[in-house]
């Protein structure tokens, strides 16, 4: 396969966005249900601690990634494999569902759309090779986590500490990133956000940010090294300012309003992750 792709160059970033736009609607199904598994599980969890000779609960219903089965919200009519290929079924039923022509929601095509275009530009600046598959998962997670956090303001440990063993794993064994400098990334990572946090609530009384955005930079650290850090710092911030205020306007919503900074942290990730370099010799250009 890869003297295949040697030969046709172009066939790569078309094969791995075809793939993308698959996990993409895979990832549709993570956003939406996870942190419903999530908090069914905490509630259990309350229930078996706060009485505990109760044999049944109201959330033992059997719900999964897996399952149910895809179906209409509405209607509950099960989503047939043919009206389940990312982007093009949707373009075909006209944003509709089959059975009782609801309304779908336009964000799971832009969320395959989404995934597609990512990995694309992932493969025109990786290439092929076991760096390829690792930066795929990067960015299939960081997706996951952004929009998880856009819906519910929660950064899931489930997703966010498997991709901090996975960055110290790959560069243990793949990388050019020294073993020392990933794991100096996750600590100073972590403990970058874990002082701010303190900090500000130190000062202000109130809670800046959440934990999962200690472990997101983390996981950043771990895969991408600690010099990454001040690049990913400074990038989230600057989208996040520029971004959030345009969000608050467009919401008629007070300052006061907090704002995740998941999906900043992930976007400043990716991007560090594809034009670190650049960007860190256009910022700070070494003296000529």
């Amino acid at each position: 396969m890869a003297e295949y792709f040697a030969l046709y160059p172009v066939s790569l970033p078309i094969f791995v966005a075809l793939l993308g736009l698959v996990v993409g609607s895979f990832l549709n199904v993570v956003i939406l249900r996870l942190p419903v598994v999530l908090e069914r599980e905490w509630l259990r969890d309350c229930e078996a601690f706060l009485e505990p000779e109760k044999q049944t609960s109201a959330h033992d219903d059997d719900f999964s990634l897996a399952f149910p089965a895809s179906h209409c919200p509405k209607c509950k009519a099960a989503i047939k494999p043919w009206h389940n290929v990312p982007v093009v079924s949707f373009l075909i039923l006209r944003g509709r569902c089959a059975n009782c022509d609801e309304p779908i929601g336009r964000r799971y095509p832009l969320i395959e759309l989404f995934s597609g275009v990512l990995c694309a530009l992932v493969a025109l600046d990786v290439g092929w090779g076991v760096s390829l598959l690792a930066y795929l998962i990067l960015t299939w997670a960081l997706i996951a986590l952004a929009f998880i956090d856009i819906d519910t303001q929660l950064l899931p440990d489930n997703l966010t500490l498997p991709l901090l063993w996975l960055g110290l794993l790959f560069n243990l064994f793949f990388s050019e990133i020294p073993l020392t400098d990933a794991v100096l990334g996750a600590a100073a990572g972590y403990l970058l956000l874990w002082s701010v946090y303190w900090l500000f609530k130190l000062v202000t009384g109130k809670e800046g940010m959440g934990y999962g955005d200690f472990k997101l930079l983390a996981a950043l650290g771990a895969w991408l090294g600690w010099q990454s850090l001040p690049l990913i710092i400074l990038l989230s911030s600057f989208v996040g300012a520029v971004l959030g205020a345009v969000i608050l306007w467009s919401r008629g919503q007070g300052k006061s309003q907090p704002l995740p900074f998941g999906p900043y942290l992930a976007a400043a990730g990716w991007i560090t992750l594809l034009w670190g370099a650049q960007l860190s010799q256009l910022l700070a250009p070494s003296a000529a």
